[in-house]
């Protein structure tokens, strides 16, 4: 029965122990996969320019990129935090060109500290467009894909949840961002989702 009762205060003061830690974090760094679904526009020539039709000098295509995120959020209030987010996405952008997006952001981050923490943010920053040169075709003629790269300004609105699964480390069940970008002379609106593992300091 003492022993119970040594074991039950030992576990109470772990738990005491335990909760200023949690109220003292300041620092949450995720780091998980992103899936990104970008506007991309990219310069292309005909294969055949003396028997081939003229193809149109750009087009646009959807693909859908596989990347990464990675993020840092200091804590300056107890629901509010200055985060850095960084990201990089790569695909096929049509035939044989791939390409990649990365995106450099800052902002401030509204969350709410829980089990299940809900999270806002807005940021803003600049992006980076890379398009490889390959083949393709264009209404079924071939034509090749001109190689370019360009940084252009970038936001992000989004919102997310974590989920508490130890002490120190969440599981970030699910981001989504409406992300927009300024390449190419035009604005692109897309999709990001991403999902990985937040640790806490």
């Amino acid at each position: 029965m003492q022993g119970c009762r040594w074991f039950a205060g030992l576990l109470l003061f772990a738990f005491a122990a335990c909760v200023p830690a949690l109220a003292q974090e300041q620092l949450k760094l995720f780091v998980g996969y992103s899936y990104l679904r970008p506007s991309v526009t990219y310069d292309q020539v005909s294969v055949c320019p003396l028997t081939c039709p003229t193809p149109p000098g750009s087009a646009t295509n959807h693909p859908n990129f596989n990347g990464y995120e990675f993020s840092a959020t200091y804590k300056i209030l107890p629901f509010v935090g200055l985060t850095a987010d960084f990201s990089g996405h790569y695909g096929t952008v049509t035939g044989s060109s791939s390409g990649h997006v990365q995106t450099y952001l800052f902002g401030p981050e509204l969350a709410f500290p829980a089990k299940v923490s809900p999270f806002v943010h807005a940021l803003v920053g600049i992006g980076h467009q890379a398009v490889g040169a390959g083949t393709s075709t264009s209404n079924g003629d071939p034509v090749v894909v001109l190689s370019s790269s360009e940084n252009a300004f970038a936001t992000a609105i989004g919102a997310g949840m974590d989920l508490h699964i130890a002490p120190f480390l969440s599981f970030r069940a699910i981001q989504l961002d409406y992300l927009v970008t300024r390449f190419h002379s035009g604005t692109q609106n897309q999709p990001r989702a991403s999902t990985g593992i937040v640790v806490r300091f």
